[in-house]
């Protein structure tokens, strides 16, 4: 009886009967294949399958890394305390039994693992990832750091996750701090969660970024271990309950990059009790005061004209354009000597004056912030809230109308400071971007051609499709009535792919130890003739008979038979012959909206010296959509016709060692892809 009364019980908090009698035997038999558990259960492995993989996604079951997989059961009492969490609403009938629960568990329970190979776990719903969070906290020795909103940190209050800092045994000796975008329209908010931490005597630091600084993306990270990332960053507090997904990993290296992340947050952010301060004074310094309009803008062009020395700005990306303009100006800094140093969000419809403002002075894009500054000489600062992009107007470099004004010397230097800060961590745009290495007809080129670039194997584009020739409703149409077609033989069947692809050009920094590469990232549709697939693969600019080019030298996936194809497809190159086969839980691709995240935990053998570590990117589609449409002949004798709605995409390569923001010239996103491949014995 006492299995009955287990199995009841995991029942009533969600799983099915036959999810229990899975979970027992892995705890009773684990780790062991899914062959040996299909054949203990008596049931094929088709249907256990799905089992295996709902079980996993709830955190309750753990596979290995080899191949094939053996599963094993997480600690029942884990299990036990998690689905507690998640189901709050039968925590108190469970509660009174839990005890008797435990020890009927005790007597079936054989062989529990607690592995922790290096994986990520995909945790839907609101419920689920908040039990996550608070396990973690509970779990907790040493360093706990989060990243969140100020209504996301109120919404883990309701679900408990402070109380559970609260009444953690060994409170005083962790170390908690979070960061978060503080406002004038959060701050009470903020404040009443502030007062309620100080009522339970808890010890908690607290941090907003200055200069407006985007928090990207969501996150808690355990003692140097393990980190829950949100992977939605664009949706924030739009998010329902189930459209909350995050991903959980406990792969060292992905762990310390997010921590890099944080740290460089960190040490330029202010203390929250102080900014709050400054918002209710509505004062940011002693000497900082609001400029109406018409005053502003004659005092900001009369300072600029009287610099001396240097100057620093942090504009819009349709401030760079604007500034490009301001020949008299820039003429006379040159005369003077002056120092410029300017950063903006390099984006395509501002790439040409960059490269022209570089040749003048330095250039290096950031990421889109809230503020805008500039300081001149060391001793005036002028701050601007950015406006909405649909509100922004030519003709005007900052917005006017909400300009703040200080000479005070120790909020200037704390502002240089954190400048100085960005624009070493920045990157200077590159003059070539992914559009002129891949050729202006090809804005994303698929994994199953015979190489990326058309400019170097010899394939050509031919029927391109003039703006407006076809819809991006006609290619969503296409994917939402999708058939599958069936490719016996590749050589001679038609096949067609279904998905979303990005393909970004990444100028590494020296310390990352990593050549300039080309990463072409595909998320394969299951509707798609070889089926479903997460697969990556990477470019090295390399010398080759007709000179240098990017060379293919790894591919990446989940999907075996795909693998064996790239194989064949990439015979003579270096991806021929290093063609990493990994599954589900060590390589993450995720689609939302306009974002795309990707996150492997193996590292990648590039070619020859280098390895790929661990890392993620996170690829965001800017501006306004577009539909394009082309055919590719190759060499070989194939035929690919293309369509798709894509974005210009900003880059993000969260590394080890750091964070690393490409320019909106270097990444291009096709949200939605059709690639229909047939060999020209078919035309």
């Amino acid at each position: 009886m006492s299995q009955e009364r287990v199995i009841k019980t995991l029942v009533s908090l969600g799983l099915t009967q036959l999810d229990a009698k899975v979970y027992i035997l892995l705890a009773k038999r684990g780790p062991i294949k899914a062959r040996e558990a299909a054949k203990a259960l008596k049931i094929s492995k088709q249907r256990l399958y799905p089992i295996l993989k709902n079980l996993r996604s709830k955190g309750i079951v753990n596979s290995s890394f080899e191949y094939p997989a053996r599963f094993s059961a997480v600690q029942f009492e884990k299990v036990l305390d998690s689905f507690l969490k998640a189901k709050m609403e039968q925590v108190r009938s469970i509660q009174q039994n839990r005890d008797e629960i435990l020890s009927d568990w005790q007597s079936i329970a054989i062989n529990e693992e607690d592995s922790s190979p290096a994986k990520f776990t995909v945790i839907e719903g609101r419920l689920h990832l908040y039990s996550k969070i608070q396990q973690m906290i509970q779990d907790t020795r040493e360093k706990l750091s989060f990243v969140a909103t100020v209504p996301s940190l109120a919404r883990a209050d309701q679900f408990g996750l402070f109380d559970a800092a609260f009444n953690h045994p060994s409170r005083s000796k962790i170390k908690f701090r979070f960061l978060t975008e503080l406002s004038g329209k959060n701050a009470n908010a903020m404040k009443a969660l502030l007062e309620r931490i100080s009522k339970a005597d808890f010890n908690i630091e607290g941090k907003t970024p200055e200069l407006g600084l985007k928090l990207c993306p969501r996150m808690v990270i355990k003692d140097e271990a393990e980190a829950v990332f949100f992977i939605d960053p664009n949706k924030g507090e739009l998010a329902n309950e189930q459209d909350e997904v995050c991903l959980w990993t406990n792969c060292k290296s992905l762990v310390h990059g997010f921590l890099a992340m944080f740290e460089d947050l960190w040490r330029n952010a202010t203390d929250i009790e102080k900014k709050i301060a400054e918002i209710e004074t509505g004062k940011l310094t002693p000497k900082t005061y609001v400029m109406p309009e018409t005053v502003a803008i004659g005092k900001y062009y009369k300072t600029l004209q009287s610099a001396e020395e240097e100057i620093m700005l942090m504009t819009s990306s349709e401030g760079l354009i604007e500034y490009s303009k301001q020949g008299s100006l820039i003429e006379k800094w040159k005369k003077s000597g002056v120092q410029v140093k300017l950063m903006a969000p390099i984006v395509r419809e501002n790439s040409k004056e960059a490269q022209q403002l570089q040749k003048i002075f330095a250039v290096r894009h950031v990421p889109e912030n809230y503020i805008l500054i500039t300081i001149v000489d060391g001793k005036h600062l002028f701050q601007f809230k950015a406006l909405p992009t649909e509100q922004e107007t030519l003709g005007s470099i900052p917005n006017f109308g909400k300009t703040f004004y200080t000479n005070e010397f120790e909020y200037i230097e704390k502002m240089k400071t954190t400048l100085n800060d960005i624009w070493k961590n920045a990157r200077t745009p590159s003059a070539v971007s992914l559009e002129e290495i891949t050729g202006s007809h090809v804005p994303s080129l698929s994994p199953f051609l015979e190489n990326i670039l058309s400019k170097t194997n010899g394939a050509k584009i031919t029927d391109v499709k003039p703006p407006g020739t076809i819809s991006e409703k006609e290619v969503i149409d296409k994917i939402v009535g999708a058939e599958k077609i069936i490719a016996k033989d590749h050589a001679k069947d038609i096949s067609r792919m279904y998905a979303s692809i990005a393909h970004v050009a990444i100028h590494p920094p020296d310390n990352f130890n990593l050549p300039r590469m080309l990463i072409l990232v595909y998320k394969v549709e299951k509707q798609s003739t070889f089926g479903a697939e997460d697969g990556l693969t990477v470019s090295l600019w390399l010398e080759t008979p007709t000179g240098h080019a990017y060379v293919p030298v790894a591919n990446v996936g989940d999907n075996p038979k795909s693998q064996q194809r790239k194989k064949a497809i990439y015979a003579g190159r270096p991806a021929g012959q290093n063609v990493q086969l990994v599954r589900e839980d060590e390589l993450q691709i995720r689609v939302h909206g306009n974002t795309m995240f990707v996150g492997w935990t193996v590292p990648i053998p590039l070619y020859p010296l280098y390895v790929l570590p661990p890392a993620c990117l996170l690829i965001e589609g800017y501006g306004n959509v577009k539909t394009s449409g082309f055919t590719v002949l190759h060499p070989s004798g194939f035929k690919s016709k293309i369509e798709e709605n894509y974005f210009d995409a900003f880059v993000t390569f969260i590394h080890p060692s750091s964070k690393y923001s490409g320019p909106g010239t270097d990444g291009v996103f096709a949200r939605d892809y059709i690639m229909t491949t047939f060999p020209l014995i078919n035309e």
